[in-house]
């Protein structure tokens, strides 16, 4: 694994974040101020597995690559 960058919730990504998954990150933000979530402290953290990025939310939220498809799962 290769550590990679943080950013907060609402920033830019790093340009070494895939399209579909910074399309994935503005749904799952989207879908958190929907909830009316307080996420001011939180923050995204980017890192390489393999070669392939995965990105996750301080809350456990989990973003990785599956083919061109953005995969979210959610702890409960």
């Amino acid at each position: 694994m290769q550590i990679g960058t943080r950013w907060a919730v609402g920033g830019e990504p790093p340009q070494s974040v895939p399209i579909a998954m910074r399309a994935a990150i503005d749904d799952e933000e989207r879908t958190l101020a929907e909830l009316g979530a307080d996420t001011s402290g939180w923050r995204w953290t980017l890192t390489w597995l393999e070669g392939a990025p995965v990105v996750e939310l301080d809350d456990g939220t989990t973003i990785r690559l599956e083919g061109d498809d953005a995969l979210v799962t959610r702890e409960d």
